[in-house]
């Protein structure tokens, strides 16, 4: 099931949300929808559901526009979870799942199957208000996967979670992509998106300021880190030709630089002033690129 957005502008009045955003979202992957809050991400999943009209451009699911028809076939996850408190698991599953154009006996087949997986079969029967955060956290998941949607939007679905959890759920999110769900996720955590996503969007301000594919991405940023841990004093390497960052970490030294040859350079200086424990050249972490390329407007 591909996405393609196309030129797609939404106006609040004066405000612009999402200004010109056109994305072409390949089917059976994950795909990382980055941004600061108030980039316009909420918004554009709005539009891709059929809850907001956009003001310009078209959105398509598999070259069709989307309205009250594709809706069976979309799974969401929203930022705000949204389920009632009064209703117990099953009541408001099997009604939601009811919604999306499944049988009862169906839904609750599925329901048993997914809360035995989230190790919390006995759950069927309690009401939402009587779970924990995370808990309710994983009864909205399995609203937005009952039906076995083709494109499934999470919205920041790691949020609140202890790492158990998040481990379960991302699991089961690598599972559905590799059952053939299209998945297109926000977060703010990057090392989430990271170690989920091929391709991704950095948001600002409305507009795509990052979008492609990670490892393309990660070449074209154009800089590197450098760990250093060692036993003598390293403040001086911050001043070093081709050093843009420096940070002290209890072990040692986290420099970013421009290149390889730079690391070169810093290892010929620092051999002989003393024990050196670990000297790793890696690839620019998402992180970097976000904050350097969001700048100002990261929260």
């Amino acid at each position: 099931m591909s996405l393609v957005l196309e030129n797609v502008t939404k106006q609040f009045g004066q405000f612009t949300a999402v200004d010109h955003l056109s994305l072409s979202i390949p089917e059976r992957e994950i795909f990382g929808f980055l941004g600061a809050n108030g980039a316009g991400k909420t918004t554009t999943f709005r539009m891709i559901l059929g809850l907001l009209d956009p003001t310009e451009g078209t959105i398509t699911l598999d070259g069709k526009r989307v309205d009250y028809s594709t809706s069976p076939i979309i799974g969401y996850l929203p930022e705000e979870r949204g389920l009632y408190p009064k209703l117990k698991v099953k009541d408001q599953i099997v009604y939601l799942a009811r919604l999306r154009g499944m049988q009862k006996q169906d839904a609750l087949r599925e329901l048993t199957y997914w809360l035995d997986r989230f190790k919390v079969p006995d759950y069927l029967d309690k009401k939402v208000e009587e779970l924990s955060k995370g808990n309710q956290q994983k009864i909205q998941f399995l609203a937005a996967v009952i039906h076995k949607p083709k494109l499934l939007i999470l919205d920041e679905p790691f949020s609140g979670l202890d790492p158990v959890n998040v481990e379960l759920l991302k699991q089961a999110v690598m599972d559905l992509k590799d059952a053939g769900t299209t998945i297109v996720f926000s977060s703010h955590r990057m090392e989430h998106v990271e170690e989920m996503c091929e391709h991704l969007c950095i948001m600002q301000k409305g507009r795509p300021i990052v979008h492609g594919s990670l490892k393309e991405i990660k070449r074209s940023f154009g800089k590197k880190n450098l760990v250093i841990h060692a036993d003598f004093d390293m403040s001086f390497l911050g001043s070093f030709r081709g050093v843009t960052k420096a940070r002290q970490t209890p072990e040692g030294i986290q420099l970013q630089i421009t290149g390889e040859e730079i690391a070169e350079a810093i290892l010929k200086d620092i051999v002989g002033r003393g024990f050196i424990r670990k000297f790793v050249l890696e690839e620019p972490s998402l992180n970097d690129i976000f904050i350097e390329k969001a700048g100002a407007s990261y929260e």
